[in-house]
């Protein structure tokens, strides 16, 4: 019985030690959830680059509603222009990742 309670210890440890690297977005959550597979170093058609995609978010730096319009903006698409990626995100995800890029995307 003590394995189980210190197992179960040691699993909320690595969650709650885990949980602030997945609220700040960075290059790695961005590799994470494919954003690089469009907007890395070599995008994807038309998508922006995540250089590209910081410096026109640099205007939400510490615009917490104007931000929080542009993830609800990205997550849901404007008409005949679905990107299911964006759809499928978390709000939290991407409103980390907004933020990231808002801050310089570095």
């Amino acid at each position: 019985m003590k394995f189980f309670s210190t197992s179960i210890g040691c699993v909320a440890c690595t969650l709650a030690l885990a949980a602030p690297a997945q609220a700040a977005g960075s290059a790695a959550m961005a590799a994470e959830y494919g954003c690089v597979n469009c907007h890395g170093s070599y995008p994807r058609g038309e998508s922006p680059s995540l250089e590209r995609l910081a410096e026109k978010m640099a205007k939400y730096k510490g615009d917490d509603a104007g931000l929080a319009q542009k993830v609800t903006s990205y997550r849901t698409g404007k008409a005949l222009e679905h990107i299911d990626a964006h759809e499928r995100i978390s709000l939290e995800a991407a409103t980390a990742l907004l933020r990231w890029l808002a801050e310089g995307g570095k």
